[in-house]
């Protein structure tokens, strides 16, 4: 019989404790033995996934988890399938894939889907899953309180960021390098990502794909509050490239340089900090996920 494992984040979500029965009885009716393993501090996802002996990996949490699930996977000499059932505050990567909050329906979709290989994309040689993002608004996955997060679920994200609405918006001055042409300027916000829901904003953009060798790339230089609001509101009906104040490219490396002051990346809601001013972003790697049938048409190739 072939095994699967089940790491679940036991802080993301609600209702994990008492599906255990149920999740090994649906593994079960799909020919596989199931194991459970619970996270218990940061970063523990990465260490179970290193250490664990399965042919299929199956995350439960926020897309914290899967970054982590994610990265552990690639440290192993043989990389396990995965897959992730979305259990946290806005779950972009699980409702992307046609996921919902109920544990069983998301075991039946995965367990019956196919396997299609993802492009994973690197920052500084840190891969992430699906976005890597910097400047305003950028600290709000990481700084809002895992206890408001639980308790209030996607709103809490807009509790903590409507304080940074009234802040003053800071330009950061860049030069970045993309395909073998320099360019310079002073942006608010940068966003990095192999996906089409971002912030719980879906169609963020409209022709992406999981699968193309390439990322998306978006670098913002709105700073007045009035044009932040009909941006975000635009996305509604279009996508971000459409926006004026707003540089789009689709390409499989980047170079950023920080010409001043900087503060943290986030990476799929993570803080990420490092020191250096110069950030190289490149599709590195890509990875054999087992996913619902639901949106395969969209995403992929």
């Amino acid at each position: 019989m072939k095994i699967c494992a089940v790491v679940i984040n036991p802080n993301s979500g609600r209702g994990t404790k008492k599906n255990e029965g149920k999740i090994i009885d649906k593994l079960k009716e799909y020919g596989y033995l199931g194991k459970i393993y619970y996270t218990m501090y940061p970063n523990h996802a990465e260490e179970i996934v290193l250490n664990v002996e399965a042919d299929l990996l199956i995350s439960i949490g926020g897309d914290g988890t899967f970054y982590e699930v994610m990265n552990g996977n690639f440290k192993r000499k043989t990389p396990i399938i995965l897959s992730h059932i979305p259990m946290g505050t806005t779950n972009d990567i699980g409702h992307m894939y046609g996921l919902s909050n109920d544990i069983i329906k998301n075991f039946d979709a995965i367990l019956s889907g196919v396997v299609k290989k993802v492009d994973i994309c690197s920052i500084n040689n840190r891969y992430f899953v699906y976005v890597a993002s910097f400047g305003k608004f950028m600290e709000i996955p990481y700084e809002t309180p895992q206890k408001l997060k639980k308790r209030l679920g996607h709103a809490a994200y807009l509790i903590n960021g409507s304080k940074d609405l009234f802040k003053r918006t800071k330009k950061y001055n860049v030069t970045y390098e993309i395909d073998g042409v320099k360019h310079n300027g002073d942006f608010t916000f940068i966003i990095i990502s192999n996906a089409n829901r971002i912030a719980g904003i879906n169609n963020f953009y409209r022709d992406m794909k999981l699968n193309d060798k390439k990322f998306e790339v978006m670098f913002c230089s709105i700073s007045k509050l009035r044009k932040l609001a009909r941006a975000f509101y635009t996305l509604k009906t279009s996508d971000i490239s459409y926006i004026s104040g707003v540089e789009c490219y689709k390409t499989d490396n980047i170079k950023i340089t920080f010409n001043d002051d900087f503060e943290p990346w986030c990476l799929d809601g993570e803080k990420y900090d490092d020191t250096k001013r110069t950030f190289v972003i490149e599709t590195k790697k890509e990875i054999e996920m087992m996913i619902p049938t639901k949106n395969v048409d969209k995403l992929f190739l």
